[in-house]
C-alpha cells in the first residue's frame, strides 16, 4: 500500500474546498485594488531577532518558543503595528509553512488558467468590501505581519490583502451547505455543576484542514498597547481567535452554525472574537461588540464571564442576532444550531438540528453530565476525548457523531476565575493538557520562556493515544485514501486482504462498509457491493444526506444484479 496523508473523502472535500476558497478569495483582488491601511501613527521598531536555539527566539520582551509538548508558545506586546511586526518577526518560518499548506494543493485542483481568470473576475467583486468592515488597527497589525509573508505567492496577491482574506478562510469554508466544516462542540458548567461552583469551559475546536496544518499549534500571549491582554489558540499567521480568554476572565469560542453561501465578504468571524476578547470585561459588553459587527457566515460565539459567574451563547448570522441564556439551570451546552429565540422559525437550523450531526452531540453532552457530577478540569478533559456515541455504543473512530471525532485542531478547558487555562497537545485533544495562569503571565514581571506554563496542573495524556486501537484508526485513514482512488480510477485494482483488513481496524464505523461498497460498484461486484451498503446502514450513519447517500448506492446496486 502506498502511504498518504490525507482522511476520509468527505473530509478531503472539506480540505479541498477550504484551500479553494482561499486560493479563490486571494485571487479575487484585483491589481486596480491598491488598499493599504494607515500605519504612519504608530510608533515602529522593526524587531532583530535573536536565535537562542532551534526552537526559542526572541526580540526584547517578545518570544517564541516549543515546549516539551510540541505546542508553540509566543508572547508579543505593543502598538497594533509593532505587534504585527513583532509576530510576524517571530513566526515568520512556521507562519510562511501555513501558507504552503494552504496553496499547495491549489494548482492541481484549479488546473485551467483559463477558470481562474474567470473567477478573478467574479471575486474581484467579491472581496471589494472585506477592508471595509475590518477594524483599522487590525489591518494595521495584519499589515505588519504581512511583512513577513512568503515572496512565493505574490503572483497571487499582495502580502498585505493576501493576509487580509485568509482571515475569511474559516468563514467561508463552513458557508458551503454541503461542506460545513465539520462539528465543534463546547460547553459550561458552573455552581452545583462543578466541584468548586466556579464557572469551567471545554471546547473542542473540530476545524480540518489536514494533519501537517495541526502541526504547528500556537497559544500567543497578546499584551496590546490598549485594551486587555489576553491569549488564543490557532495557528501562525492568525490574529483572529477562535478560542481564547482574557486577563479579566472573559473567553470565547466558536461553533459554526448553517449559513448560506455569502454574497459579499463582511467582518471575519474571528476578527469579531478578537475584539470581544481585547475589549470586553464582561457579558453586555461582548454582546454590544458582536451586535455592532456585520458578519457574513451563521455562528455560535460561547462567552464566559468571570465578572457574571455566568455563560452565554451569541448568534449572528448576516440577517440576524440573537443570545441565549439560561434561567433555571447553571450549563450552557453548544454544538452547531441555534437555540434562541430569534432562531426558532428559521428554517435553515431546522434543518440543521434534523439533518446533521450537531443534536445527537447536544444530546451526548446532556447524558454525560448527567453522570459526571461535580465537574474538575480533569473531567471535562475527559468529556471533550469521549469517542463513544449515546448510551455508550460504539459508532467507529471518527465519527462526527461523537464529541471526539478524531481530528480537533485544538481543545481549550477555561476556569475563568482562576484565569487558568488549559490547551490540548497532539495527537487531537488526545495529548497532554498544559496548564497557563494568565494573572502570573500577564503580571507585569519579567518573564522567561520556561515560565509561561503551569506544569503541575498540565493534565495527563490519554491512554488511548499510545494504544493499539489509536494505530488501527491511523492506519485506517491511509487504506480509506487508496480505497478511494482504486474506486475512481477503473485500472486500479485492490488485492483480496485490503478491504477486510481496513475494516477490521475501525469494524463500528459505517464508511468502511460505504467506501467498500463504493470500490466493489466500481469494479462491477455487484454482489458484494449490495453486502457493504447494508452492513453501512446496520451502523451508526453521521448524517440524513449521508443515509441517503447510502441507499442511493444500494438502489443502484440492486438494479444492476435484476
Amino acid at each position: 500500500m502506498k502511504k498518504t496523508k490525507t482522511i476520509y473523502s468527505s473530509h478531503k472535500r472539506i480540505f479541498l474546498y477550504l484551500t479553494f476558497c482561499v486560493f479563490l478569495t486571494s485571487c479575487g483582488i484585483s491589481k486596480s485594488v491598491k488598499h493599504i491601511p494607515e500605519v504612519q501613527q504608530y510608533a515602529l521598531e522593526v524587531p532583530k531577532v535573536n536565535q537562542i536555539n532551534d526552537s526559542t527566539f526572541s526580540y526584547n520582551q517578545n518570544y517564541l518558543t516549543k515546549n516539551k509538548q510540541q505546542l508553540w508558545e509566543l508572547y508579543i506586546k505593543g502598538n497594533p503595528l509593532q505587534l504585527g511586526y513583532n509576530s510576524g518577526a517571530l513566526t515568520q518560518s512556521l507562519m510562511q509553512k501555513q501558507e504552503n499548506i494552504f496553496f499547495s494543493k491549489v494548482e492541481g485542483f484549479v488546473p485551467s488558467k483559463f477558470r481562474q481568470g474567470l473567477l478573478r473576475g467574479f471575486l474581484k467583486w467579491y472581496n471589494r468590501k472585506m477592508y471595509l468592515n475590518v477594524r483599522e488597527d487590525y489591518q494595521a497589525e495584519l499589515f505588519g505581519l504581512s511583512q513577513y509573508s512568503s515572496d512565493q505567492y505574490d503572483f497571487i496577491a499582495p502580502k498585505y490583502l493576501r493576509n487580509l482574506y485568509l482571515h475569511g478562510a474559516h468563514d467561508i469554508g463552513h458557508a458551503m451547505q454541503d461542506l460545513a466544516m465539520v462539528g465543534c462542540t463546547s460547553l459550561a458548567v458552573w455552581n452545583e455543576n462543578t466541584e468548586d461552583g466556579e464557572l469551567l469551559i471545554g471546547r473542542n475546536f473540530d476545524f480540518y484542514v489536514g494533519d501537517d496544518f495541526a502541526k504547528n499549534k500556537l497559544v500567543e500571549f497578546v499584551q496590546p498597547e490598549e485594551g486587555i491582554p489576553y491569549m488564543s489558540v490557532s495557528w501562525p499567521g492568525m490574529i483572529g481567535v477562535v478560542s481564547g480568554m482574557n486577563k479579566e476572565g472573559i473567553t470565547v469560542t466558536i461553533n459554526a452554525g448553517k449559513s448560506k453561501i455569502p454574497l459579499t465578504a463582511k467582518t471575519p468571524i474571528s476578527l469579531v472574537t478578537r475584539e470581544i476578547l481585547q475589549y470586553a470585561k464582561n457579558i453586555e459588553e461582548a454582546i454590544a461588540i458582536a451586535q455592532k459587527r456585520k458578519v457574513f457566515v451563521s455562528e455560535s460565539i460561547l462567552v464566559g464571564s468571570a465578572a457574571d459567574k455566568n455563560a452565554v451563547i451569541i448568534e449572528v448570522s448576516p440577517k440576524n442576532f440573537g443570545v441565549y441564556s439560561v434561567q433555571n439551570t447553571s450549563r450552557v451546552l453548544c454544538t452547531n444550531h441555534f437555540q434562541s429565540e430569534a432562531y426558532k422559525d428559521d428554517k435553515r437550523n431546522q434543518k440543521q438540528i434534523e439533518e446533521s450531526h450537531s443534536k445527537y452531540r447536544y444530546e451526548k453532552l446532556q447524558e454525560l453530565l448527567q453522570k459526571e457530577k461535580k465537574i474538575t478540569p480533569e473531567k471535562m478533559a475527559s468529556i471533550l476525548r469521549n469517542k463513544s456515541g449515546l448510551k455508550e455504543e460504539s459508532i467507529g473512530y471518527g465519527n462526527e457523531k461523537a464529541l471526539n471525532q478524531l481530528l480537533a485542531h485544538h481543545a481549550v478547558i477555561f476556569s475563568p476565575q482562576k484565569k487558568l487555562v488549559w490547551v490540548s497537545s497532539n495527537p487531537y485533544q488526545l495529548g497532554e493538557f498544559v496548564c497557563y495562569d494568565l494573572t502570573e503571565i500577564f503580571s507585569g514581571k519579567q518573564l522567561s520562556q520556561s515560565l509561561l506554563a503551569k506544569t503541575e496542573l498540565n493534565i495527563a495524556r490519554d491512554p488511548f493515544a499510545d494504544s493499539e486501537e489509536f494505530q488501527h484508526y491511523e492506519l485506517s485513514k491511509l487504506y480509506g485514501k487508496e480505497i478511494n482512488e482504486a474506486a475512481d480510477d477503473k485500472n486500479t485494482l485492490l488485492t483480496d486482504d485490503v478491504i477486510p483488513s481496513y475494516q477490521a481496524m475501525n469494524p463500528d464505523f459505517w464508511l468502511v462498509y460505504y467506501q467498500s461498497g463504493k470500490y466493489y460498484f466500481s469494479k462491477k461486484e455487484y454482489s458484494k457491493a449490495k453486502m457493504e451498503f447494508e452492513k453501512a446502514l446496520t451502523k451508526e450513519i453521521t448524517t440524513v444526506p449521508d443515509r441517503k447517500d447510502v441507499e442511493k448506492y444500494l438502489k443502484k446496486t440492486l438494479k444492476k444484479l435484476k
